[in-house]
């Protein structure tokens, strides 16, 4: 049961992302609301309806099919504009800021409602003219399903005027920034908050000697999925450590568990089933993917194709904040399994990495540019006042502001944006 428990899983989470899934549903609900209206049209409750308010109902045949076939024609155009509309968002991001932003773009849950809408009036005019087809003229009066049609088409329009504003707004960079820190945020408060509590005191504890189990394929760690283990391993009362980060590229036959306890080859294929390894690095903002996004638009807006020093700057500010955060984690956590004595140990990323990942990138970009070296300063003099840091943590800011120091020497060829830089970053 649990081997198919993680394909579900998957096959679930791909379906919410999917461009095609609000539409879908929303189609559907349309597509059965058309046959219930249709069934509803001769009722006595609806005839009465008719009778009294009969100018809010289309009673000649001729004019009801002109109606809803101006109805498909028109809203089949919306859907056609919308759909480009999104094309060249897409299109644009990509170019403009990094291609790992199309993702979520797509997956705007707003813009697939609209498009749903869209899609699912068409679908309503389309059955009910099928409908008066299928019975011309001498069909009964279908007042109540154009009435509704026409409802549809305008609210098919309000979702127009609001679809061209939310599409305008979604691809301003302050706003997909602004995204992707709010949505890292609350990962890694969520984050903080799960495993308050949890650390335990692992600093001697030597795992070297440890068994090691290696991993059989390519990808990027996401997670260790502890609903996966069977009963028979929690029993064994093990220790587990994690070796990888959240977001480490690993290599087929690289280490990735230790254990304290041998386990025999059925439970280590176990804890490697556990074990959450995706082809795509920038999938969801979740450890440093966020924090990685926000590193790349900062890159590329300091591209010579590009040069927005004003959206690399922004992105460092958002940067700032999401570091100071994630140098505050604890290096290791550990936790018990689901009420068993099994010890689950996860590594977390070690501030020389976060270094190399996310700064490093930027100061080799923005080595010349003055204003931005002076915000990359400032952030640097900001996470290193950060509570709860370690003296690694503070020799890993130390060291990049030594190699940043380096760069203001041998590329700000202006002697006053050279000495007030170098003032900033020596005296803070």
């Amino acid at each position: 049961m649990k081997e198919l428990l993680k394909p579900l899983k998957k096959i679930y989470h791909n379906v919410l992302k999917s461009i095609a899934f609000y539409p879908v549903l929303i189609s559907f609900g349309f597509f059965m609301l058309s046959i219930v209206i249709l069934e509803l049209e001769n009722t006595e409750a609806v005839m009465a309806l008719k009778k009294n308010l009969s100018y809010l109902f289309i009673q000649d045949f001729e004019t009801a099919r002109s109606i809803l076939t101006t109805f498909i024609g028109g809203i089949l155009s919306l859907t056609v504009f919308s759909f480009t509309m999104v094309m060249v968002v897409l299109n644009q991001a990509s170019s403009n800021f990094s291609p790992r932003l199309l993702p979520n773009l797509i997956s705007n849950k707003k813009h697939q409602i609209i498009l749903g809408v869209y899609i699912g009036t068409l679908l309503f005019c389309t059955i009910v003219l099928i409908y008066l087809g299928a019975y011309g003229i001498d069909s009964e009066s279908m007042g109540l399903s154009t009435m509704l049609a026409a409802l549809f088409a305008l609210v098919c329009i309000g979702f127009f005027v609001y679809f061209i504003h939310s599409i305008s707004t979604a691809i301003q960079i302050n706003h997909i920034t602004n995204r992707i820190f709010e949505s890292s945020m609350r990962h890694l408060d969520s984050e903080m908050n799960s495993t308050s509590g949890q650390e335990v005191s692992l600093h001697y504890i030597e795992t070297e000697n440890w068994y090691t189990i290696y991993v059989t394929e390519n990808g990027y760690y996401k997670d260790f999925d502890v609903s996966l283990m069977t009963n028979a391993l929690l029993e064994q009362n093990n220790q587990i450590e994690v070796l990888p980060y959240v977001g480490q590229h690993i290599w087929k036959g690289m280490p990735v568990l230790r254990t304290k306890n041998i386990f025999n080859e059925e439970e280590q294929r176990n804890l490697l089933f556990c074990l959450d390894i995706s082809s795509k690095r920038h999938e969801g903002d979740k450890g440093i993917s966020g924090m990685i996004k926000l590193m790349e638009i900062a890159v590329k807006a300091l591209s010579p194709g590009i040069n927005d020093p004003g959206t690399a700057i922004g992105a460092i500010g958002d940067l700032a904040e999401l570091l100071r955060v994630r140098l505050q984690f604890s290096k290791v956590v550990s936790t018990y399994v689901r009420d068993s004595e099994t010890l689950l140990i996860k590594n977390n990323i070690s501030a020389y990495e976060i270094m190399r990942i996310i700064v490093q990138p930027i100061r080799n970009y923005a080595k010349k540019d003055s204003a931005v070296l002076f915000e990359l300063v400032a952030t640097l003099h900001f996470i290193s006042k950060a509570p709860n840091l370690s003296e690694e943590d503070m020799a890993a800011i130390a060291e990049e502001k030594e190699a940043l120091l380096f760069d203001i020497k041998e590329n700000v060829s202006n002697p006053i944006d050279q000495k007030r830089i170098l003032d900033y970053l020596q005296n803070g």
